[in-house]
């Protein structure tokens, strides 16, 4: 028995977390996301073996996967950044408001129940995937990104949604990106670079938003961050994100959106069945 879990079971647990980590760090070099569709689902079942109350359990896994997936974007920007797909003018005009939007998001969080993080992620990543799977060529927001204060607001919006769904942003990101014309292997690769500042704050938010619950968090946790989990998942993630990335400019553009949409079309399906379940 280890933390009350028999450890045959403890093991299938572990088992779980790496081949999610394997996909995790796939996905992230291959849409530019962090993972955290993949990654909060797993690490909801592990802390529910592991006993922390449900009405936490969820942020914890969004803290978790949040820090997981640092490193995972790090790689995957840098493997981005060194083909030239990087649109470092739009990172730096994003980097700030994201951030403050991320702090805004862990805020909401600390106090609000996991329902509505769910209920965020649904309505966001539907949202996404019905504009990669149905939208067309011709939809676009305008012929070229605004200028420094709409810029300003879509960075917060990122943020602000990535705090929420325990992601990078980069699936807000790559769409708001298409719709101002930006070609998809490039939003991907941006999306990878904003990932980088969104992550980092998005861990030390949920690392003090959880501090009164501290009690109720498994051990060696910081607020809504397990070191555990981070432990197991992060180094395999990371591993696996620059073959994503190759893979990537590999595709053709239509194929990467479509196989994106669907990546999110079934994530939304997953979070929908454990609001009505």
């Amino acid at each position: 028995m280890y933390f009350g879990v028999p450890a045959n079971e403890l093991a299938w647990l572990l088992l779980l977390i790496l081949a999610g980590g394997l996909v995790t760090g796939l996905l992230a070099g291959l849409f530019g996301i962090g993972g955290g569709g993949i990654i909060v689902p797993i690490l909801y079942e592990v802390f529910g073996a592991l006993g922390v109350p449900a009405d936490v359990r969820l942020q914890l896994c969004v803290g978790t996967s949040i820090l997981i997936i640092v490193p995972t974007n790090v790689r995957s920007f840098l493997a981005h950044r060194r083909k030239g797909a990087v649109l470092m003018d739009v990172v730096r005009a994003w980097a700030i408001p994201a951030v403050l939007g991320v702090a805004v998001g862990s805020v909401i969080a600390a106090f609000a129940p996991g329902t509505v993080l769910k209920i965020a992620f649904v309505v966001i990543a539907s949202t996404i995937s019905a504009k990669l799977l149905f939208g067309r060529d011709s939809w676009r927001l305008g012929a070229q990104l605004p200028g420094r204060l709409g810029m300003m607001a879509y960075g917060f919006l990122v943020g602000l949604a990535a705090s929420l769904m325990g992601i990078s942003g980069g699936s807000l990101s790559n769409m708001i990106l298409t719709l101002y014309g930006t070609p998809i292997h490039r939003a991907v690769a941006t999306s990878a670079g904003l990932g980088v500042p969104i992550t980092i704050a998005g861990a030390i938010g949920y690392m003090l938003a959880g501090l009164p619950h501290q009690a109720e968090m498994p051990p060696l946790s910081i607020g809504f961050v397990s070191f555990i989990g981070v432990a197991v998942m992060a180094p395999i993630s990371s591993f696996t994100a620059p073959y994503g990335a190759r893979l990537a400019h590999k595709l053709p553009a239509r194929g990467l959106e479509i196989g994106f949409g669907v990546f999110l079309m079934l994530v939304s399906a997953r979070f929908v069945a454990s609001l009505v379940t």
